[in-house]
């Protein structure tokens, strides 16, 4: 039993109990919206909310539901409290994060509640290494008022194929252009870098395209240094839905397995750049 050195009576002091028997399941997902030092951890029945944002212009979330560990014990309906995201992943990994055949640091994370550190226990090789992480009030996190009845248009695209379009795209453009149209050219990214223009178009009958839902002609352009966080979901998960509203903000959905084949979701907002002027 991992970290059995922890007692019953012990835990009754926590309003949050969560247990991994592998640390990576949770590092991986966190490492993948990093991309500023804080977050806003949210704990409710249905598993882990972490939430990152750039500039009031980008927010990062990581899903990872309850049943994904191995316990997860909440007192309250809801705790909220924001910590150093760098220093957490630094103590998920205070193992060298192993990949080694049978080598996995087990997890349990404990919090006592309001103005309390958060503590993890971490045990590899019968060795337990105790970490305790100072947490603060929380900021309010932006609503971006993104609701499902408000998307105008939406695919669902395989995630090898997005990495290759990103291969191909100049990424020294300041914007990366989004086309999404019920005709031609149906879905295009387009660049506007160093190199010239680039596109990459995807037609809607594309073996890459899982889903093709568009009812409008869209085309806004997003900052490429607000997107290029996103790359780090995109380059550990199987599928991708981008969504865009009736403003223009962005959506991008980001399913991802981990190492136990569980499913985890990662998903971007990003405001459209209202300082270029559509062509």
């Amino acid at each position: 039993m991992p970290l059995s050195t922890q007692s019953q009576s012990q835990d009754q002091q926590y309003v949050l109990v969560a247990n991994l028997d592998n640390a990576r399941n949770l590092s991986n997902i966190l490492k993948a919206i990093t991309c500023r030092d804080h977050a806003i951890f949210t704990a409710t029945a249905n598993g882990l909310k972490v939430t990152v944002e750039d500039c009031k212009c980008m927010q990062a979330n990581a899903f990872i539901q309850a049943d994904i560990f191995q316990e997860f014990t909440l007192k309250e309906d809801m705790v909220i409290f924001q910590i150093n995201l760098t220093v957490l992943l630094d103590c998920l990994n205070i193992f060298g994060g192993s990949t080694a055949a049978g080598a996995s640091t087990a997890l349990r994370m404990c919090y006592m509640g309001y103005g309390h550190p958060l503590t993890l226990f971490l045990e590899e090789g019968g060795v337990v290494t105790v970490c305790k992480i100072n947490t603060q009030e929380p900021e309010e996190p932006i609503d971006f008022e993104f609701s499902s009845s408000n998307v105008t248009n939406k695919v669902i695209l395989q995630s090898e194929s997005l990495k290759e379009a990103f291969s191909e795209l100049d990424m020294t453009s300041e914007v990366l252009q989004i086309t999404m149209s019920p005709s031609q050219p149906y879905f295009r990214l387009s660049t506007f870098g160093n190199s010239g223009n680039a596109h990459y178009d995807y037609s809607k009958d594309s073996d890459m395209m899982e889903l093709f839902q568009c009812s409008t002609t869209q085309t806004n352009r997003y900052k490429m240094s607000l997107l290029k966080p996103s790359t780090k979901a995109l380059s550990i998960s199987c599928k991708v839905s981008v969504r865009t509203d009736g403003r223009g903000l962005l959506s991008l959905q980001y399913l991802v397995r981990n190492d136990d084949g569980q499913i985890c979701f990662v998903e971007y907002f990003c405001c459209p750049d209202e300082e270029v002027e559509e062509e």
